[in-house]
Order: structure tokens, then sequence, then C-alpha cells
């Protein structure tokens, strides 16, 4: 893939996945805004780029940030192409324990964040009039829920929602929006019992993730995820717009939209009798999961 000409806003890129993301796309070619909240990470990974590829430091939510890195690529790069917004933050609690602040801190972050970040780069792609790709990243825990993650679950679901929307509101300007839903061995999953003396292992010893995990759970480390962001920036996914598409280890996938999996009609409306007669037989064996799967590991 190369993307020599384009230029690139990343936030939340001082380490983890948003780094790998960064580092792919200068490697393609692009040139790379390097943002995060950590202004020293920041020009961390800027410099580790190389070539086209400045530090963007600040907090995103705000929408005076939104605009300021979206004006960063074009007073360096003359143009803005495509954004990732990737920044997050974690306040797990259980719902009787989470707080407003831990509640409204990640959605501020996640949300908030992903909507400012993303109306200031369709604004600028807009004037420009060459299109653009929109990358947002969602969640695992976003799509099916996920114990002690109310605000993070909620962010990353309404986020996918977003992504449906935006779509179609941006066809008519050749904008593609998706959303990357990734697995991988990062600051927000090593504490989650199952992978933790795995990404232990990985990150202190350099020991390779085990290819039950790679497989069976679609984990993997995040360099393991940053083909997808460089496909969907290039011209090879020009007519992909719309989708949640997950990565992480050895496995790519597509992520379904809600829809109506069984109806029932009846005229002149449903009663709450008529609603029980019905449920047992036609819709108690159609309900949905939820919760993100369990991961068997190899003694199982």
């Amino acid at each position: 893939m190369d993307l020599t000409g384009k230029a690139v806003v990343v936030t939340g890129a001082g380490q983890g996945l948003g780094r790998a993301y960064a580092l792919a796309l200068a490697e393609a070619g692009a040139a790379v805004v390097v943002n995060d909240v950590d202004e020293a990470a920041a020009e961390g990974v800027a410099a580790e780029a190389g070539g086209r590829a400045v530090a963007a430091p600040g907090a995103v939510g705000a929408t005076a940030v939104a605009e300021a890195l979206a004006e960063r690529a074009f007073k360096e790069f003359g143009r803005l192409d495509g954004l990732i917004a990737n920044a997050g933050v974690l306040r797990d609690r259980i719902l009787w324990k989470m707080s407003d602040e831990d509640f409204d801190t990640v959605l501020d972050v996640h949300l908030r964040g992903t909507f400012t970040c993303v109306r200031a780069a369709v604004r600028r792609m807009r004037e420009q009039g060459e299109g653009g790709r929109i990358i947002v990243v969602g969640s695992p825990a976003g799509q099916r829920g996920n114990v002690g993650q109310t605000n993070y679950s909620a962010a990353k679901a309404a986020i996918v929602g977003m992504v449906r929307t935006w779509a179609m509101e941006c066809a008519r300007d050749r904008i593609a929006v998706n959303a990357l839903i990734p697995v991988a061995a990062t600051s927000m999953t090593e504490h989650i019992p199952v992978f933790e003396p795995y990404v232990r292992a990985w990150e202190e010893r350099h020991e390779p993730l085990p290819a039950w995990l790679r497989a069976g759970a679609g984990f993997g480390t995040p360099e393991d995820a940053a083909g997808l962001p460089v496909f969907l920036m290039s011209e090879a996914a020009a007519a992909v717009t719309g989708q949640a598409i997950g990565i992480g280890g050895d496995r790519l996938s597509l992520w379904s939209h809600p829809r109506e999996s069984v109806t029932a009609y009846r005229g002149g409306g449903w009663d709450a009798d008529a609603i029980a007669a019905v449920w047992p037989a036609a819709f108690d064996a159609a309900a949905e999961s939820y919760g993100v799967p369990a991961v068997e590991g190899p003694e199982a």
C-alpha cells in the first residue's frame, strides 16, 4: 500500500494501538499528525515515525483541540486526507460503584472526542473537495457489553452507531467512514485475567503470544492490528464505508449490524397477554447472547 501524498491525524497515538497505527501509516508513506495527551509520548512517536510526522499534543474532547489537530495537518502538510479517532481512557467500575465522574470522563474522551475530531476533519475534507477517510475505534465491549464497563461499552456502541449515520451523510463528498474493532495487548487489556500472563510475557520477555490466543481469541499485538487502517486509508478501500471491521492476532472479521431476527404480527396490535402467549414459542429460542465471550485456554 502506497499512501504517499496523504496526510492523516491519529489521536491517542503515544502508545499501544495508536502508536502502531501512526508508524504503519508513516511506513506506507503518509504524513502523520501524532496526537496524544502526553506531549513527550507524542513527540517520541513522531520522531520514531520519521519522515513527515509531527507531534500535536492535547486531550481530545474539546472542540478547540479537534479543530487544532485538523488545522495542524493543513499547516504542516497542506491537506488532510484521513483521521483515526483512537484516543481513549478507562474508568472501570461495576454499575453501582461507578461515579458520575467515572462515567463522564470516559464519555468525554471516547464519544465527544470522536465526535469533535470527526466533525473538524470532515469539515476540512469537504472544503478540500477530494474525499477522505474517517476511521473511528470501537471495541468488542461496545458490540457485546462487558462487566464493569458501563461507560466504555456505552461510548463504543455509540461510536459505531455514529459511523452508520456519518457514512450516509459523507457519501456525497466521497468520505468513507468505518469503525475498527481491535483486540490487542495494550494497557487497556493487560489486566484482563485470561490475557494478563501472556501480555506480561510479551511485554517483559518478548515472548510471542501463543497460537491459541492469536487464533482462538483473535488477540495479538498492536502491530497485528495496524494493517487494517492502512488498507482503509488506501484506494483499495474506496468503496468500503459504514462498516465495523474487527482485527486482532490472526483474525480479521466483519461485524454484523443490529437487525430484527424474529418478527410476529397480530391484527389489532399486541397487548401484554398476547405477547406472553407468543413469546415462548416464537422468541425464546432466538434470544441474543450478550457479553464478550469467555476465552478458553489451551487446557480446555
